[in-house]
């Protein structure tokens, strides 16, 4: 078999310099050869499939779009898979398909006869697609098989009145398998809180993605005090209250990288429900290009955080991508000549450069005493997580009248709404017309799947509500492995922008209704959210349900 560097060579994908290069930063780093290739940024991990593929005539695969089957992952173990990336995904007769990001290893291909008693079919696919499809199908498998293990080893009344004294048990499999199974299944599908729930008959465990929730596993009733137990061990909390409501964090690691989530139990008729929220980390997209936000959109966004001094505030719900746009302007300000603090419950991402602040209420560190002690930390550019009460907000705003540039979210509906609620706070309006100098409001609305996409006629409400002309196309998505038959993969923001203009702050200074504000906004160039909604079902981003579902109005039917 030819070597990898010399396929490349031939295929006209890289010279002969290129390889030199590359061979020797792998000597130095013991790296594969085509991982230093991919870093080096010569070829793309799928350009070095193609070119294997047409050496060897090994067809490619798209893991994203193909049911795994489950007796096949079955006859080869998880580490195996893991330490030599490869996945098996089927049945060619009694042969067994694999895929495999690097055929030309012939010894894995004879360990795989060996182990599995099958001859061996390789396909191709990227070292990323193999490694997500093993989290994936396998985390799935384990779960599944930890909760079957739990049933059978928990009787109908062992785990009744569990307390401190018998909690050991709970530090053991079956059920620590099954809690690790279930957080690190969630992590790779990409959700962003796991919810066990206690049921009559069962405890029902569902995982949010894109801001749906899908039902996961179902667990035998008899477990459910062993898995909250398991959970508040692992988050810090008191295993001996079950009457009122806990909060706490976990740490963990999941493929090498460090994991953080909040944990919240609360009682329910049928026991502690459970929601664990998986903190998102910093992967390298803080920038505007990625959020989606739309160029009339990210002019008005320019107004307001180029001002020397002031208050920009991002509303909207839990969920809503506030603290990643918030993240995404201070990032853009985070210069070696400029302070940035911040106070956060809790720090989601940490970002060199900044001095983050985390709030701990049970020690006296609220959001406004941490807003305090930042004053005199001679700041620049001043974060404070949550506006939730008048204090908060009376500091937050007398910081930005006295020089200082502050960024801050608050839970309302929609940008003009938020003004107000500072005033129901207790803020005199004046104050707010000299310290706010705007609010951008946002919602998440689920992308259509690009793999099962497509275009239909809309109907006579459709096109109406979107305003389309007859003859034009939407779209939605079919549903598909991909998008586990959702039809929808991914999000994108949705924004609703108001700068404070002096036209605006007359009318705050008048207590002028949210109608009369709203009016204006649109007139100095706000786009509503249902409007920003609209424009990405007619580009065909998004569909006229998820427009429905995150900006519906009563108002327009």
């Amino acid at each position: 078999m030819k070597r990898l560097g010399d396929i490349l060579i031939d295929s006209g994908f890289i010279s002969a310099t290129d390889l030199s290069e590359a061979l020797s930063v792998q000597k130095e780093t013991g790296k594969r050869l085509g991982e230093v290739i991919i870093e080096m940024g010569l070829m793309s991990e799928f350009d070095i499939l193609r070119a294997v593929s047409s050496q060897y005539n090994y067809p490619i695969i798209d893991l994203n779009n193909i049911e795994v089957d489950s007796k096949a992952t079955a006859l080869v173990s998880e580490k195996y898979c893991r330490d030599n990336t490869i996945v098996p995904i089927g049945f060619d007769d009694e042969k067994l398909v694999v895929a495999i990001d690097d055929p030309l290893n012939v010894l894995v291909q004879d360990d795989l006869q060996f182990i599995t008693g099958r001859e061996i079919v390789l396909m191709l696919a990227t070292r990323s697609a193999i490694e997500n499809c093993i989290g994936v199908h396998y985390g799935k498998e384990s779960a599944e098989k930890a909760a079957q293990e739990l049933d059978q080893d928990f009787g109908e009344d062992m785990i009744e009145g569990l307390d401190s004294e018998i909690s050991e048990q709970v530090n053991s499999a079956p059920v620590v398998k099954l809690v690790n199974s279930m957080i690190e299944f969630a992590i790779r599908a990409g959700s962003s809180d796991i919810h066990i729930e206690p049921m009559e008959d069962r405890v029902r465990v569902r995982i949010r993605i894109d801001g749906v929730m899908q039902e996961i596993m179902s667990n035998p009733v008899n477990a459910r005090d062993a898995i909250t137990t398991r959970i508040k061990i692992l988050s810090g909390m008191n295993i001996a209250e079950k009457r009122i409501p806990q909060d706490g964090r976990i740490q963990t690691m999941i493929n090498g990288e460090e994991v953080d989530m909040r944990v919240s139990v609360l009682p329910t008729i049928y026991g502690e429900k459970t929601v664990i929220r998986i903190l998102a980390k910093n992967d390298g997209n803080l920038n505007r290009k990625y959020l989606g936000i739309s160029d009339h959109n990210n002019a008005l966004i320019n107004k307001i955080i180029q001002v020397p001094q002031g208050i920009c505030l991002i509303s909207g719900p839990t969920g809503s991508g506030k603290t990643t746009t918030l993240y995404t302007l201070l990032s853009e300000k985070n210069k070696p000549e400029t302070n940035i603090i911040t106070v956060e419950d809790p720090v989601e991402i940490k970002i060199p450069g900044l001095n983050q602040v985390q709030v701990n209420a049970k020690a006296g560190m609220t959001f406004a005493s941490g807003l305090r002690s930042i004053l005199r930390q001679d700041p620049d550019i001043i974060l404070v997580g949550e506006i939730r009460d008048g204090e908060t907000a009376e500091i937050a705003m007398r910081a930005a009248i006295t020089g200082h540039l502050v960024f801050s979210t608050i839970h309302t509906n929609d940008a003009v709404s938020s003004i107000n609620r500072l005033i129901d706070m207790g803020l005199e309006p004046y104050m707010v017309c000299s310290a706010l100098v705007g609010v951008v409001s946002q919602r998440l609305v689920r992308r259509i799947c690009n793999n099962c996409r497509q275009a239909y006629e809309p109907t006579e409400y459709e096109m109406k509500k979107v305003h389309i002309e007859p003859g034009q196309k939407l779209y939605k998505g079919e549903g598909c492995p991909d998008c586990n038959g959702s039809g929808y993969k991914g999000r994108i923001a949705i924004h609703e922008i108001v700068v404070m203009t002096s036209a605006m702050k007359t009318l705050i200074e008048k207590r002028a209704s949210e109608e009369e504000m709203r009016k204006l906004a649109v007139k100095e160039g706000t786009q509503m959210l249902a409007d920003s909604a609209a424009a990405l079902v007619v580009e065909g981003i998004t569909t006229i349900d998820e427009m429905n579902r995150v900006a519906y109005s009563i108002d327009e039917n």
